[in-house]
């Protein structure tokens, strides 16, 4: 019995390892200059199979608690920070992974080719790039 046990825990733990490599969730985004929480940001996985993630709450804003992508163009001119998607097109890219994607900084009004990778279970690298250049912030699972 013992034996059979230990056989089950030790087939069941690459699936536990594969749920934890998920990126998708609630992440708390932190400023790489402050390294102060800024926002709370969901990442889903689309029917494509791409990640998509939209800000769900402001944590801390100099400009007030509700504020706007004012220096945005487009669609996202001048519309609530809160609810808007920030990141998408996100595809896997390797083990725990994802390049390909874009990922919009409201604060600039920019948007940037986007990649990401799980660190460990609870920390994803997410970097903007322009050219060969990225600049890269760690968010912590929620």
């Amino acid at each position: 019995m013992f034996t059979r046990t230990c056989l089950l825990l030790l087939a069941l733990a690459p699936f536990a390892a594969a749920a934890q490599a998920d990126p998708t969730g609630r992440w708390k985004t932190i400023d790489d200059e402050t390294g102060q929480a800024k926002s709370i940001v969901e990442i889903r996985r689309l029917d494509d199979g791409s990640l998509s993630g939209r800000v769900v709450e402001i944590l801390q804003s100099d400009r007030g608690p509700n504020p706007t992508c004012d220096r945005c163009s487009g669609a996202n001119k001048d519309k609530p920070i809160q609810g808007m998607t920030i990141l998408w097109g996100l595809r896997p890219d390797g083990e725990n992974s994802w390049s390909g994607g874009t990922i919009l900084d409201p604060a600039k009004g920019r948007s940037y080719r986007s990649k990401a990778q799980l660190i460990a279970p609870d920390r994803l690298g997410v970097s903007g790039c322009v050219t060969f250049i990225c600049r890269e912030q760690v968010w912590q699972r929620e």
